[in-house]
């Protein structure tokens, strides 16, 4: 494929990330494809049977071209059986205050990895991600035989360049702002910094070491913000927050509301809820959990599922995951099709503006 075949799957150079959890639902996906962005549907924590089911139902709203985001299996060291057993009696607390049991941690962490990709081999859709980690060559050769168009996300140079190596005709560039998961190929607790690498620099990076288009994500919440990271180098931006709070999103309505309420005023990545490092608002649970969460996925993904849905069936924000980049106070409550069309007049002002800019020269 070319290097501009994904812009044109897409009137609009604007990417709907997808959000594991329910709020990358077929409703959400189909609205903003129909709106002439690219909308994705996030294939982790479902079965194949589910996420062939909802392939089926973005198909019946929309004609238009769409992606789905696949989850890499999990096939490095386990997390500590130890550090798991401790946190689960620290979590001992949270399941009595929600009278419910904690998870069991036992669970595969192929995320039904094979069985997806068979049927999107079988049934191809026009975009197929990857998260946590890169494809074999094999895989990602097969997709192309499919006329699948493959990206790889990636938050290093050296993720980027293995992407490359391995055939990716695109990778998504995911800067420290994102919220959710960061989506690194190898969770390495030793080697983790109190922060991560900014977007920009980090396109920056990846297009000096690679030369795969690159999809931005992290933090946009404006168009000016999506004509900065094409300025940069990416081809799109993918923005996950700015569409939690669509009508269409499956996010939980408190999830919803907690992004522009004023009592969740910051981010920050937490082990707490999955045992890998994600960003979402600070509430009483990172709080309480956070410094002491193991690095161990999906061990702590499994073992707190519960506890998150009691807590959402409770209506109590404070002990569930909400996701959120570090833009979430710029979130607008607008419909998917209408918040794509303000993104890209945005966009259009802003690009409107960089052509018509003087830049001064030195006086020196």
């Amino acid at each position: 494929m070319s290097t501009t075949a994904l812009n044109d799957l897409s009137r609009f150079p604007i990417v709907q990330a997808p959000m594991a959890g329910g709020a990358s639902c077929p409703e959400l996906v189909g609205a903003v494809c129909e709106a002439g962005a690219l909308g994705f549907l996030a294939g982790g924590y479902k079965t194949a049977g589910g996420l062939y089911q909802e392939i089926k139902r973005v198909r019946a709203l929309t004609s238009r071209p769409f992606g789905v985001n696949v989850f890499m299996p999990q096939t490095g060291r386990p997390g500590d059986p130890a550090a798991v057993g401790l946190y689960r009696h620290q979590l001992a607390g949270e399941a009595t205050w929600y009278d419910t049991v904690l998870g069991d941690t036992d669970d595969s962490g192929d995320d039904f990895y094979d069985a997806k990709l068979a049927i999107l081999l079988e049934d191809p859709v026009p975009v197929v991600s990857f998260t946590f980690g890169c494809p074999a060559r094999e895989t990602l050769q097969a997709f192309a035989r499919a006329g699948t168009y493959t990206v790889v996300t990636v938050t290093s140079a050296d993720e980027a360049l293995a992407a490359e190596r391995a055939g990716a005709d695109a990778v998504c560039v995911q800067g420290v702002e994102a919220g959710g998961h960061q989506g690194t190929y190898r969770d390495d607790p030793a080697g983790e910094g109190p922060s991560g690498t900014g977007l920009l620099t980090l396109l920056t990076l990846v297009r000096e070491a690679v030369g795969l288009p690159m999809v931005a994500a992290g933090g946009i919440m404006r168009g000016a913000q999506i004509a900065a990271v094409l300025a940069a180098g990416a081809v799109a931006a993918q923005l996950g927050t700015a569409f939690l709070v669509c009508p269409e999103s499956g996010a939980h309505p408190l999830h919803k509301q907690a992004l522009t309420d004023p009592l969740f005023h910051r981010t920050e990545l937490t082990r707490a809820f999955s045992g890998r490092p994600a960003r979402g608002l600070v509430n009483r649970f990172v709080r309480e959990h956070g410094p002491y969460a193991p690095a161990a996925y999906p061990e702590v993904h499994h073992l707190t599922a519960p506890l998150r849905k009691a807590a959402a069936t409770a209506g109590d924000a404070q002990g569930m995951a909400l996701w959120a980049g570090q833009g979430h106070r710029l979130a607008r409550e607008l419909p998917a099709g209408d918040l794509v069309e303000v993104l890209a007049a945005e966009l259009d002002t802003a690009l409107t503006g960089l052509a018509g800019a003087h830049v001064p020269r030195s006086s020196s």
